[in-house]
């Protein structure tokens, strides 16, 4: 068992005190030691971008991709950037975790290609299209006026720039239209990095049963969030609710589709999953449902590394 966790929002937390917090050791649900004890063999880093703000989306991105660059320097003996299949194998080889860098809110581009390709320069390899505001590219699921707004003509030079340059396209927040827009334009799988079942829980950031067929055939997965507003009704997010959305997904979609998406760090904080290093609680529970090994292996990392290798 040698996780992917298909998102987190660390290095967000990272930069509320970078002079003083690192990334190998911490108190929050990621850090170094805490991927050692979970035998991690990659774990996504998404870049998030409050288009709210008043400082330019992309100023806002830059700072913190440098922020991850320097930790991937003072760490290089523990963890190494990864850009596709074959950087997660030799990092591997090499006693290293992989760290994929992700953005999330496509607006960080400024509505411009050469913007994403030079995103691609720096080393991102996965871009959530929209947050929860109106961007360039497309409509976010948060406002339930936007649902049936797909993406906008820039959306699908995106869509297409992404899939010619070798990246994921990840329509986590992405409005229902989008999602459906997404999957017609994209000739590659593609990903929704942290959402659940909508049929297990009625939230606009889960996926619906005939969304998660369409994910599926196309050789795309979904990373079971962590958040507990998108698990169940509970004030906890309870490793059982996770098991209940692992379940339906796998009888909608089968086994291949399930992949992880903690949102560690960027989630409410009562999960019974208190950080990476836990992770091994939701392997258990599996087990314990009936899940063989082989499947547990795939939900987490075989279905996202079948991802990358083909995408990246």
């Amino acid at each position: 068992m040698r996780p992917i966790d298909m998102h987190c929002d660390t290095v967000l937390r990272l930069m509320e005190d970078k002079e003083n917090i690192g990334l190998y050791k911490n108190d929050l649900s990621v850090d170094i030691e805490k991927l050692k004890r979970a035998n991690s063999l990659a774990q996504f880093f998404a870049i998030w971008v409050d288009i709210k703000s008043e400082r330019d989306p992309m100023e806002i991105c830059l700072e913190m991709i440098d922020k991850f660059y320097v930790e991937m320097d003072k760490n290089s003996q523990e963890i190494a950037i990864a850009t596709n299949y074959e950087d997660i194998i030799r990092n591997d080889r090499e006693g290293k975790i992989s760290a994929v860098l992700a953005i999330e809110e496509g607006a960080a581009i400024k509505g411009e290609l050469y913007n994403l390709r030079n995103f691609y320069r720096l080393g991102v390899r996965a871009i959530t299209l929209t947050w929860n505001e109106v961007n360039e590219i497309g409509y976010s699921n948060f406002y339930e006026e936007y649902r049936d707004r797909g993406l906008t003509d820039f959306g699908r030079e995106v869509v297409y720039e992404m899939n010619r340059l070798g990246m994921l396209i990840d329509v986590s927040h992405l409005s229902d239209q989008g999602f459906y827009d997404v999957s017609k334009e994209s000739t590659k799988p593609f990903i929704a990095s942290h959402s659940n079942s909508r049929t297990i829980k009625e939230h606009s950031r889960n996926l619906t049963d005939d969304m998660i067929k369409i994910l599926s055939n196309s050789g795309g997965v979904m990373g079971i969030c962590f958040e507990r507003d998108f698990l169940g009704d509970t004030e906890n997010a309870r490793v059982e609710d996770m098991v209940k959305h692992i379940k339906h997904i796998k009888k909608i979609g089968g086994i291949d589709v399930i992949a992880l998406g903690s949102d560690f760090d960027g989630s409410h904080p009562n999960c019974e999953i208190n950080n990476i290093g836990e992770i091994e609680k939701l392997a258990y529970a599996l087990k314990d449902n009936g899940f063989s090994d082989d499947e547990i292996d795939k939900i987490f990392f075989k279905n996202a590394l079948r991802v990358i290798k083909d995408v990246l």
